[in-house]
């Protein structure tokens, strides 16, 4: 009978205990997201535990949710027409597209998401917000919701990718198959600046070409980049706002602080000072200014 090398015995000994600990982290396959309770809140964060790609991810409810409503966006009266139209007929169990939200920064694509919560939530309307990095995970979520009678936004806000990242082919794995799949009850949504979610670069337009009937046809590279954006049913566009608009969000959200209609006449000039210094006209630049002005308003300071 051969006897083992007692330094072998050891280096086993080791190896299963490390194999042991190892196992006590890892997540079961029941275990991929916990089921989190459901009367917390109605918006809920996807969250990886010690932000480890391979550990349990659980639902964290949003204890203070942003009140937003669609009278509070201004300027957008076309987006917030379409994306209204479209989350009523997926509240309603009708059919409706993935959206996604795109352009300029700051100009409310993320506020027309949390308006739509807000107006539905009552209906059993509820979202779920996902970081780039655990879409993976999508169809663990959407097996999580699938069986209960809310009806379920999931967001991604400010997606974007890189050449290359794992997260790209994931998702268009999901709008082609779970998320799009008709009687779910979940939505995706996404706002990003970018309309492809993808950097476009100049030398992708020498990839066209010219076929003999004279149509133009996008390369392989233009094609990959459109391939996931166009898995969204439903595109919205937002544009940077021209200087009446952003004056116009401005007093809009003075009234919403308190401030008398004549107001406004004053903080013109310093609301257009102020965008110009932040070299933005956006919707969240005219927020940020009538917050300081009328803090500013409410403490007595010098408003210069």
């Amino acid at each position: 009978m051969t006897t083992l090398d007692p330094a072998l015995i050891a280096l086993l000994q080791r190896a299963e205990s490390l194999v042991m600990r190892l196992e006590t982290l890892l997540p079961s396959p029941q275990q991929a997201v916990a089921e989190p309770d459901w009367s917390a809140s109605v918006a809920f964060r996807y969250r990886k535990r010690s932000g480890q790609a391979w550990a349990a991810g659980r639902l964290e409810p949003v204890r203070h949710v942003a009140h937003i409503t669609y009278a509070d966006l201004q300027e957008v009266d076309t987006q917030k027409g379409r994306f209204a139209r479209n989350l009523a007929q997926f509240v309603a169990g009708q059919p409706a597209n993935n959206v996604l939200l795109s352009g300029a920064r700051g100009t409310g694509k993320s506020s027309l998401v949390k308006a739509g919560l807000h107006a539905h939530a009552s209906q059993g309307l509820r979202l779920i917000e996902v970081d780039k990095a655990d879409l993976i995970d999508l169809p663990d979520l959407i097996e999580l919701v699938s069986t209960r009678a809310e009806r379920f936004i999931i967001f991604c806000d400010d997606l974007s990718f890189d050449e290359g990242e794992p997260g790209y082919k994931a998702l268009k794995s999901i709008l082609d198959g779970t998320v799009s799949a008709g009687g779910d009850n979940v939505l995706l949504m996404a706002t990003s600046n970018r309309r492809h979610l993808l950097p476009e670069y100049h030398s992708d337009n020498a990839t066209y070409k010219h076929t003999s009937d004279g149509e133009l046809h996008p390369g392989e590279a233009v094609e990959e980049k459109i391939s996931l954006s166009e898995r969204f049913g439903l595109w919205i566009s937002f544009y940077p706002f021209t200087q009446d608009e952003y004056l116009a969000i401005v007093a809009q959200w003075l009234a919403h602080f308190g401030l008398p209609e004549g107001v406004m006449d004053v903080a013109r000039p310093q609301a257009l000072l102020w965008a110009l210094e932040r070299g933005s006209r956006s919707g969240r630049v005219a927020y940020q200014f009538a917050r300081d002005y009328a803090g500013r308003d409410h403490t007595g300071a010098d408003h210069v």
